[in-house]
């Protein structure tokens, strides 16, 4: 059974940093593109980075962006989030996401959550001001 896990979340002080990895088990998904979602709470979930399965492209949303880096690792099945410079306002629970539903080796990435067939748990980031 397919499983990702993250890991890497915490407490930390703003403009403070912290490095999330999600590991893939019982399947690969090196041929996929792979995303990170995050949710605060009372709001909704949201799109945050994508990288597609080479890792060449990389998508992420103005709010993050110049601040976060998403890579991935395929050899290792592991797909991380480095988030420099965080805000209080980066606090939420922060998911990795799958898109295997697509074709292998798609080289454009989605950024809706309904478009993503496998999730991880989710690891909590809290940011103090």
């Amino acid at each position: 059974q397919a499983q990702l896990v993250e890991s890497g979340g915490g407490l930390v002080q703003a403009g403070g940093s912290l490095r999330l990895s999600c590991a893939a088990s019982g399947r690969t998904f090196s041929k996929y593109a792979m995303g990170w979602f995050r949710q605060a709470p009372g709001k909704e979930r949201e799109f945050v980075a994508a990288i597609i399965w080479s890792g060449v492209k990389t998508y992420y949303a103005d709010s993050v962006k110049g601040r976060f880096t998403i890579s991935r690792d395929n050899a290792k099945n592991t797909v991380y989030l480095q988030m420099n410079s965080l805000k209080p306002e980066d606090t939420a629970v922060y998911y990795c996401a799958a898109d295997s539903m697509r074709r292998p080796f798609a080289t454009v990435v989605r950024t809706t959550s309904d478009d993503y067939d496998y999730w991880g748990q989710g690891t909590q980031v809290t940011v103090s001001s």
